[in-house]
């Protein structure tokens, strides 16, 4: 695949999160009923770095929690019977009954990855509410699904591929499409 175009650079990223950080207060009117839940890998990292500007925009800290997800898709080398997202690991540590739940993640795609983000949290309780902040949203939703926060609405083709590089990973923050 070659790249096409950079699209975010290290303060673009931080723009958005900061916005994101900022709706998720205005629309909870605060913190206190909510939980930030990061999709690993990349969804964890920015999950942390929403809480962290959360607790500096509100002086107090944001509960949050981690989701495994393994995607098998076709592009993987190992793959299940329904090309699925399956959940690994669940580290929530909170009761999620009756909380908002902010389900965090990098990308959003076909929707699948929260689909399956959403069944695991249901498996350990009744929250009042899921949300959803992503980075991207770049369409092509395969199921009902759509983000509540979204740094950036980026549409693509099929055929394009979106990458997010984060700098605890990466060593770098920067989101491209390649084709």
């Amino acid at each position: 695949m070659a790249e096409k175009a950079n699209i975010l650079d290290e303060q673009s990223i931080n723009r958005a999160l900061t916005r994101i950080a900022h709706e998720i207060i205005e629309r909870n009117k605060g913190i206190e009923e909510c939980i930030l839940v990061g999709i690993k890998t990349r969804g964890a990292f920015i999950a942390e770095r929403l809480a962290k500007k959360i607790e500096r925009i509100e002086g107090k800290e944001i509960k949050t929690g981690e989701l495994d997800i393994t995607l098998y898709r076709d592009d993987l080398s190992l793959k299940n019977e329904t090309n699925e997202p399956l959940v690994k690991q669940v580290d929530i540590t909170h009761d999620v009954t009756d909380r908002k739940v902010i389900l965090v993640d990098d990308v959003l795609y076909t929707g699948r990855t929260v689909r399956a983000a959403m069944d695991a949290v249901m498996d350990i309780g009744r929250p009042a509410q899921i949300q959803l902040a992503v980075l991207i949203d770049r369409g092509h939703r395969e199921l009902p699904i759509r983000a509540d926060y979204v740094g950036k609405n980026i549409p693509t083709s099929s055929s394009e591929r979106i990458v997010v590089k984060v700098v605890e990973t990466d060593g770098l923050d920067a989101v491209t499409i390649f084709e």
